[in-house]
């Protein structure tokens, strides 16, 4: 089912795709050792919208993650339509009817409520408190901007869905920087020029 509508978004040029949170579950499970003391970025990721930072979220002390880095940029098509997580007024920095990108870093989920669980009311408190930053991007959050270049050097680990259209520029921009990744995409996305340029880039 994941593959056909991801299909479905590429046949419409839809260059964005909201990836259902029972499909990044399934595909997480198999690398969770891998996060423990790592600085996670989705750079490709309104945090106000996606599952890829909710499951990182209520999985952040699971996995033992050292930091959530999460971006947007200017132009997303899904931003702000999908999934409220926050209450926004009570935030410094509320929506409005022109998109701005977002930087959200997530350092500490503690069981502020004290219920048991530790689940993205959690979260929500924690920014309202300050302990984790919500800030705007100075940049249009373009995943090749000096802006978000820089966040992607300060993380060990790259997890997102990344634009069809920027597929092969993204994925040579995470090799470039050497940096682990896990992409959720289509199939078709892999060809084999986007083998030949990792080979290539990997031989240099």
């Amino acid at each position: 089912m994941a593959n056909k509508n991801l299909q479905k978004a590429k046949k419409d040029k839809n260059d964005e795709f909201y990836t259902q949170l029972s499909d990044i579950e399934k595909e997480l499970k198999y690398y969770k050792e891998h996060f423990k003391d790592k600085i996670v970025i989705c750079n490709c990721d309104d945090p106000f919208e996606s599952n890829f930072f909710k499951y990182f979220a209520m999985n952040f002390n699971v996995l033992g993650l050292k930091k959530i880095i999460t971006t947007c940029y200017t132009d997303s098509s899904i931003s702000h339509v999908q999934l409220s997580l926050f209450d926004v007024k009570e935030l410094e920095i509320k929506k409005t009817n022109n998109k701005k990108p977002y930087k959200l870093e997530i350092n500490e989920i503690v069981d502020c409520n004290q219920d048991g669980a530790v689940d993205l009311v959690d979260v929500e408190h924690l920014i309202k408190n300050k302990k984790n930053i919500l800030t705007l991007l100075k940049d249009d959050g373009d995943f090749r901007s000096k802006e978000c270049i820089k966040l992607l050097k300060e993380a060990d680990i790259v997890v997102t869905n990344p634009p069809f259209s920027l597929f092969r520029e993204y994925i040579a921009q995470l090799i470039e920087y050497d940096k682990k990744f896990l992409i959720i995409g289509s199939l078709n996305a892999i060809s084999s020029n986007m083998i030949s340029l990792i080979g290539f880039t990997q031989s240099k």
